[in-house]
């Protein structure tokens, strides 16, 4: 059921506009407000899945729970298939031995390739870049989701973790581009140390064009960029076909001045 969306907030008109704009990578999980964020993309892939790049995840790390992760959240998307399936939220606590086990996450996510059930599998995270790096190292994965904004505290995702990634030609979804949670790393919104360390903050903030053209000028495929209200879709989605992506030396500038 699709929960009545707020007054500035209906998420099913701002993925409908955004495909009407041309945006067409999806990103969804079902630890999203507890599967509500794909229950509102299910209500317009049920109409328009072929225009859709679908990306979701599974926080389980088992087989058995991966598989039941997944049949619950092809029901709310209302398919019968991803383009891209993710192991979600890699932390220095995972054992990534243990994923490739008869009993593990990455046997399930490739049976599921196999199957066809998704085109591509890949993990996320924004914990640890060096749990990331282990990851990536160790398996074949086709992507990588993974924190990338000018921030000191994700220096090593972009100067360790990104040539590995990039190295291994896979692709490459930036994600916390304007800090996560309230976007705050932008110029007037409010400073929260909320949920450390998966947002980020710093006392310089910028313009909101400033960090999409960051996040492009670095070696990533695309860029997953939240939204709460359409103004700021169209507002993104402006920048993104008018901005040029930053030359090196002012993205080792605005580096500096937000370190």
């Amino acid at each position: 059921m699709k929960l009545p969306p707020s007054a500035e907030h209906d998420p099913v008109a701002i993925a409908e506009t955004a495909l009407n704009l041309g945006v067409t990578y999806f990103d969804t999980a079902p630890a999203y407000n507890d599967g509500q964020s794909e229950t509102n993309f299910g209500h317009v892939l049920a109409r328009r899945r072929k225009e859709v790049f679908l990306a979701s995840k599974s926080s389980d790390r088992s087989y058995e729970g991966t598989m039941r992760s997944v049949e619950r959240s092809l029901k709310r998307l209302q398919t019968d298939h991803f383009d891209l399936l993710q192991i979600h939220g890699i932390t220095t606590k995972d054992n990534a031995a243990d994923w490739a086990q008869p009993t593990g996450v990455l046997t399930a996510l490739q049976k599921l390739r196999d199957q066809k059930v998704t085109r591509f599998i890949g993990i996320t995270g924004h914990d640890n870049a060096d749990a990331l790096r282990r990851a990536i190292e160790m398996y074949e994965f086709d992507t990588l989701l993974v924190a990338l904004n000018p921030t000191s505290n994700r220096r090593p995702y972009r100067e360790d973790l990104l040539p590995v990634a990039n190295k291994k030609n896979m692709g490459v979804i930036a994600m916390k581009v304007m800090g996560g949670g309230n976007g705050c790393l932008v110029t007037g919104n409010p400073l929260k140390k909320l949920m450390l360390p998966y947002h980020d903050q710093t006392d310089h903030q910028v313009d909101p064009a400033s960090l999409i053209r960051y996040a492009l000028s670095l070696p990533v495929s695309v860029a997953v960029i939240g939204v709460a209200t359409l103004e700021q879709l169209k507002a993104d989605v402006r920048m993104v076909r008018e901005a040029a992506p930053l030359t090196i030396a002012e993205r080792r500038a605005l580096e500096a001045a937000m370190g």
